[in-house]
């Protein structure tokens, strides 16, 4: 079995893509990234000094059975692995040992990840514990929810300190809702020049009020081989119970699928009022996934 590493986000894609394209919505975190970040490196855009970057594929020959990431701006820099046999990913973790990259944190594809996270716990002397556990959803057949008063309209640069708050406040919230402690769950914290990209994209959409005021936000993803990920989804405390998030889940699918786009997102497990939400709009089950560190 044959490990291979990228640096540039193109040649990557080149070599991979008919495996991401196998599984779209399972491989959309590593291929929308990679894309993202090939786009952003064409615009002039430079990568964040001092943060690794490297993509992975693992395979018997041309046949690829596995592809990986490390590209996580933010905490420890966990990689993230898609699903691949546990031969590959006991392959991934001795070889980035081997070459002095022992890793403390690790997402993706149970149970490719558990396996990637034991092998360097072993290594380490120390144990695995979850940080977080999602699951991968999908789009069925859309069922729209009771209407809401207002509108789903797209994000303007006016709003971009507010959308800002919102995403910081998102993860704090999902935390908290979880019974994790504060800060938990690492995540990226986007600057002004990457939410004004996202912002000018037309990718994020707020829901306004009968008063013009906004009072929620979901986004979704530039789509990579058709498919778009919606995310995050968030309304302020003072906001919630009254369908919000649900109608604006609902309408971005909608605007998503008219589009050609398949739809997914992401749920914390261990949050069943958002699990239950997605699933009475129409979303299934794909796969599980969870956040795992190493300590």
């Amino acid at each position: 079995m044959e490990l291979r590493f990228f640096d540039d986000p193109v040649l990557f894609l080149d070599v991979a893509a008919d495996h991401l394209a196998e599984q779209p919505v399972v491989s959309t975190v590593v291929s929308g990234v990679a894309n993202r970040i090939a786009a952003e490196a064409a615009e002039g855009i430079a990568w964040p000094e001092g943060v690794p970057r490297w993509f992975a594929v693992v395979g018997d020959g041309e046949d690829i059975v596995g592809a990986a990431m490390r590209t996580a701006p933010f905490g420890s820099y966990p990689a993230f692995l898609l699903p691949m046999p546990e031969e590959a990913a006991r392959l991934l973790a001795r070889t980035l040992v081997e070459r002095d990259e022992p890793m403390t944190a690790a997402n993706g594809a149970l149970p490719a990840v558990q396996v990637f996270c034991e092998e360097m716990a072993a290594h380490s002397g120390g144990t695995v514990r979850v940080g977080q556990h999602t699951r991968l959803f999908e789009l069925g057949d859309l069922v729209e929810p009771e209407p809401v008063e207002g509108r789903l309209r797209p994000a303007n640069l006016d709003e971009l300190d507010l959308v800002l708050s919102w995403y910081d406040a998102f993860m704090a919230d999902a935390d908290e809702q979880a019974g994790r402690a504060p800060g938990e769950s690492p995540h990226e914290s986007l600057d002004r020049e990457a939410m004004t990209r996202r912002i000018e994209g037309g990718r994020i959409f707020v829901w306004e009020d009968t008063s013009g005021e906004p009072v929620h936000v979901t986004a979704a993803s530039q789509p990579s081989y058709g498919v778009s990920r919606i995310g995050p989804v968030f309304t302020p405390r003072e906001h919630r119970g009254r369908g919000i998030a649900s109608t604006a889940v609902a309408q971005v699918s909608k605007l998503l699928r008219d589009s050609g786009e398949q739809a997914c997102l992401f749920t914390d497990q261990a949050n069943p009022t958002s699990n239950k939400i997605y699933e009475a709009l129409g979303y299934r089950r794909v796969v599980d996934m969870a956040n795992l560190r190493v300590e």
